[in-house]
Order: structure tokens, then C-alpha cells, then sequence
């Protein structure tokens, strides 16, 4: 599976983006996606879940703001962010796997496929 993540920015605290992450070389509607971030001097980190159903999943620091979805037809993941914070200042990274279990879902050494990372700066 090969990843190519979009849409990240410079915005203004209390603004929105929409991330997009395409994928090709597999059948997408057979990859569990996941969306990471690394904010600079920081680990990776959790960010959002989908899976193959449509199921969900977010940490607690984007719940509420963040909800990712996917569109099949389109072999497309997206992140919606709303009310972004400085502290949301990160290089985003989308994530698949095909073999991944639920229940590991939220463990980044545990996807196989990666994205190459879109950077998003949130303004005080």
C-alpha cells in the first residue's frame, strides 16, 4: 500500500483543516487506517482510528474536535479538524495495515504502511 498524505497548513487557533491521506496499490476498503503526529522534540503519536466497518476511535487530547472517515470508492482516509489548538502543531502521518488487530489500533509499530507526513502549525 502506498500513502500519500495532503492538506496540512498554517492556521489560526480556533480554525479548521482537513487532512487526506490516498492510497493505492491494495484494496483499500481491506486496510485498517490510522492517523499519527509528531510535534517537534516530541514522540509519535495517536491520533485517530478507522476501520474497515467505519468504526472509530480518537485519543482523548482530539475527541470531540477530530473525526476521521473514510471513502472507499475513493480509496481515501480523511481528518477533519476543528477548533485546532497550538498545541495540535504537529507533523500528521497517516497509517495501514491489513493484519493489524483491533485491539492494537493505537500502536504505531504496528502498521506496516506509512504516508510521508503533512505538517500543520496552529497560530496563538
Amino acid at each position: 500500500v502506498q500513502l500519500q498524505a495532503s492538506g496540512g497548513g498554517l492556521v489560526q487557533a480556533g480554525g479548521s483543516l482537513r487532512l487526506s491521506c490516498a492510497a493505492s496499490g491494495r484494496t483499500f476498503s481491506s486496510v485498517r487506517m490510522g492517523w499519527f503526529r509528531q510535534a517537534p522534540g516530541k514522540e509519535r503519536e495517536f491520533v485517530a482510528f478507522i476501520d474497515r466497518s467505519g468504526g472509530t476511535d480518537y485519543s482523548d487530547s482530539v475527541k470531540g474536535r477530530f473525526t476521521v472517515s473514510r471513502d472507499n470508492a475513493r480509496n481515501t482516509v480523511y481528518l477533519q479538524m476543528n477548533s485546532l489548538k497550538p498545541e495540535d502543531t504537529a507533523v500528521y502521518y497517516c497509517a495501514a495495515d491489513s493484519n493489524l488487530i483491533f485491539s492494537s489500533r493505537r500502536a504505531d509499530s504496528l502498521y506496516h504502511y506509512w504516508g510521508q507526513g503533512t505538517l500543520v502549525t496552529v497560530s496563538s
